[in-house]
């Protein structure tokens, strides 16, 4: 009997559903605030450069990391800003899964596909071989190295919650990569002149090198329309090696996890179910069943996700943990950077 009236206690005790879904509101409102502020401000770029320097992304981020500086936000918010860090980031990666198309892999030849892959694969080993050198730990090191060698900040988006990075890796990696990302814009078409480049061999360049999609169309532009569609394609399908990554890692950490057999592991268990219906997703949409006039919807809403869910993590993140590895992660951004710089320029001679 006494067990019994502790249990419908116990019960009582436990918020309802209802309850525990009112409760992420604060801390959601708030990301969604900060999200509002950061895209208005990517817009103004926009109107003022035809391009973004440093994306909404980023800004939502840093603009998390002020508020959390200046305010620890108490339990009542803290609910909701670990919701949208975590499940409303992955809920991002499965809908980026209907802007990716496997047709468009074998579109791109198979030389050009193998050149990508196997500069993506080198560079994910040097890039957390320099990493791990400096004295980084290994899942900040794995972070460093796929925002390098991918797709920049979405990759880091996309592997933190595969291999469950702090908030702080995260947001460490992706503000040292924005910033080398905005000087590799800047940078890179002074390097037409000096080193004789074409236009195709300068659209592989920035395809190869610079972070994100908008990042090459404005380091492209400058070298005119050949430029730009090859650095588009060549970015689009170092971009689709997110997907195998994103997969090898999940094997790879389950792999790792201790008291867990074999036998009773399963699909779901071995690949996050985000993976699963990013997978499913980009499927559906190689075979046409995703109308087209839904993409840049779903596109849409997958980046505002992203951006929500890194205002987030920015107001989870303490300064003075990034202050502590920031001489470490700028080092080992701007080394694996300078390495995929050189290995890039000796490929693109082969492709004239």
């Amino acid at each position: 009997m006494a067990d019994n009236t502790n249990s419908i206690k116990e019960t009582a005790r436990r918020p309802s559903a209802i309850a525990r879904t009112f409760s992420l509101f604060p801390g959601i409102l708030l990301c969604g605030a900060i999200t509002l502020v950061a895209v208005g401000v990517q817009h103004l770029e926009e109107r003022a450069f035809d391009h973004p320097y440093v994306e909404a992304l980023v800004i939502a981020i840093l603009l998390g990391m002020a508020i959390r500086t200046a305010w620890n936000p108490s339990e009542r918010w803290r609910s909701g800003i670990a919701f949208s860090a975590k499940q409303l980031l992955e809920v991002a990666v499965v809908l980026l899964g209907a802007s990716i198309s496997f047709a468009a892999i074998a579109a791109s030849g198979l030389a050009l596909i193998g050149a990508i892959a196997g500069t993506v694969a080198i560079m994910l080993a040097l890039s957390f071989g320099v990493s791990r050198m400096l004295g980084l730990p290994p899942k900040l090191s794995i972070l460093i190295a796929c925002g390098n060698s991918i797709c920049g900040n979405s990759a880091i988006t996309a592997v933190a919650p595969v291999i469950d990075a702090h908030s702080d890796d995260i947001a460490s990696s992706i503000s040292f990569t924005a910033i080398l990302g905005v000087l590799m814009v800047l940078g890179l078409p002074l390097l037409i002149p000096l080193l004789g480049l074409t236009a195709t061999q300068y659209g592989i360049l920035a395809g190869l090198t610079v972070y994100a999609v908008p990042q090459v169309l404005a380091a492209t532009v400058p070298a005119g329309i050949v430029s730009t569609q090859i650095g588009t394609l060549v970015k689009l399908v170092r971009v689709l090696m997110l997907g195998p990554i994103v997969i090898g890692l999940s094997l790879f950490v389950a792999s790792r996890r201790k008291h867990e057999k074999a036998a009773a592991i399963s699909p779901f268990k071995l690949v996050p179910w985000f993976i699963i219906g990013f997978l499913v997703l980009a499927a559906l949409r190689s075979f046409d069943l995703v109308p087209d006039a839904v993409v840049p919807l779903v596109t849409k809403t997958a980046v505002l996700l992203t951006v929500l869910s890194m205002a987030a993590l920015g107001l989870g993140v303490d300064i003075r943990v990034i202050a502590t590895v920031g001489g470490r992660v700028t080092a080992a951004v701007t080394l694996s950077l300078l390495v995929l710089l050189a290995i890039s320029i000796g490929l693109v001679h082969l492709f004239r």
